[in-house]
């Protein structure tokens, strides 16, 4: 079974109705109305009924923290809130309740406790009011979903755990594959003579004190060899065998197993680049990500205002060539932080940045206060604990089954 298949019957469990376009491609239909809404009293909050007695739950945070304000009504008539005792306990997913407790204040009773976000939990109300008790519960659910585990991994949703981490800050920057100032060696006869063999030949790869050219010279008529000073390759012949030598050089040896990247850094992050700092290079036409340090830089400027940057590449196994286009990320800056995530694993919910934490076979949205990023990683000031696990791969997933729900953030 494909993974398109896979994804359909996903969907489609989750509530989904799908149908094909004219041009093969399969499209959501619009989700069926959601359930009712709950009865809304005149502050907007959610009211419970029993008998004549009403209470409005509302959630305020004009100028501070979400809060509990409740209005108690009988007969449709305000109860002065110092008559009536009340408390809410939130079970929130993972075990955590929320205990609240009220005292009056104007005509209503305050919550003493911040209702931080996520907004989603089980609610017990308890109320005390002329000698006789009420209770009410309901789910106030939202960014909620449960997944069977059998159906996530079938999906590959993979989750990681929220912990500390070191994030690498980086500037991506591109060049080009040169070679070291020294990387090439002339090769010429110290006296004039006949070339009576010539040992290697262009392309050749040499290494340090191999023969290279056997000469007769004029004045002798004895024969002295030339060798390599340098291991490399024989990049240009300029002479045969029977020639004479005269002054002019026989060949040329370039070492190939150094290269040197370099990277155009604009103005706006030269500054923040340092000597040895750590560089990845992405090579054209290479799998392999290679890394070194910076090592130097050239002057002057470019023209477009540019500073190159050096750092060394080894070439050992001569798969790199000179001239060819490379992608740097150099590390400009390094930090630990105790807490962070995956940016592949961000979600947007509501005008929230979130990622999904997952407890058993259900995911819940939490609302993260992020700070600075560096690569694969964002921090994470608040928002989230420490151990939990969260939503890396195909977040979307969760993303899509909860919008599909249309669960409505209840005030």
């Amino acid at each position: 079974m494909s993974k398109r298949v896979v994804i359909l019957i996903f969907l489609c469990q989750l509530g989904l109705a799908f149908a094909m376009t004219s041009n093969g491609v399969y499209a959501a239909l619009p989700a069926a109305a959601s359930e009712a809404e709950p009865e809304k009293g005149v502050n907007g909050g959610r009211l419970l009924r029993e008998g004549d007695l009403a209470v409005e739950l509302t959630i305020f945070e004009t100028g501070v923290p979400p809060e509990f304000r409740v209005y108690i009504t009988q007969n449709d008539k305000l109860v002065s809130p110092n008559q009536v005792e009340l408390n809410i306990k939130l079970s929130r997913l993972g075990g955590v309740v929320d205990d609240i407790n009220f005292r009056s204040e104007g005509d209503y009773l305050r919550g003493d406790t911040v209702i931080y976000e996520p907004h989603s939990f089980a609610v017990a109300v308890t109320a005390q009011y002329k000698g006789k008790r009420y209770s009410w519960q309901y789910d106030n659910f939202e960014g909620r979903t449960l997944i069977e585990e059998k159906i996530a991994q079938a999906m590959d949703i993979e989750t990681e755990i929220v912990g500390a981490a070191t994030l690498h800050k980086t500037v991506k920057v591109f060049g080009k594959l040169v070679l070291p100032a020294d990387a090439k060696r002339t090769i010429q006869a110290r006296f004039e003579g006949e070339i009576k063999r010539m040992h290697v030949g262009l392309g050749d790869t040499v290494k340090e004190g191999q023969v290279l050219v056997t000469i007769e010279s004029n004045e002798s008529l004895r024969s002295f060899q030339i060798k390599s000073p340098i291991a490399g390759v024989i990049s240009q012949q300029q002479a045969n065998t029977g020639e004479q030598t005269g002054a002019r050089t026989l060949l040329e040896i370039t070492q190939t197993n150094t290269l040197i990247a370099e990277l155009a850094v604009f103005p706006m992050d030269s500054p923040s680049v340092k000597q040895e700092a750590p560089v990845s290079l992405t090579i054209n036409g290479q799998d392999e990500v290679f890394t070194t340090i910076i090592s130097g830089t050239r002057l002057p400027m470019r023209d477009d205002q540019a500073r190159l940057f050096l750092a060394e590449v080894d070439n050992t196994a001569g798969f790199l060539n000179e001239g060819v286009f490379v992608t740097a990320k150099i590390e400009v800056e390094t930090f630990d932080v105790p807490l962070a995530v995956k940016r592949v694993g961000l979600q947007s919910f509501r005008d929230f940045t979130v990622v999904y934490a997952k407890v058993g076979e259900q995911y819940e949205v939490r609302m993260l206060d992020l700070g600075r990023e560096a690569g694969e990683w964002v921090e994470v000031l608040g928002g989230i604990d420490l151990g939990t696990h969260y939503v890396t791969q195909n977040s979307y997933i969760i993303k899509a089954d909860i919008e599909k729900s249309g669960a409505s953030h209840d005030h």
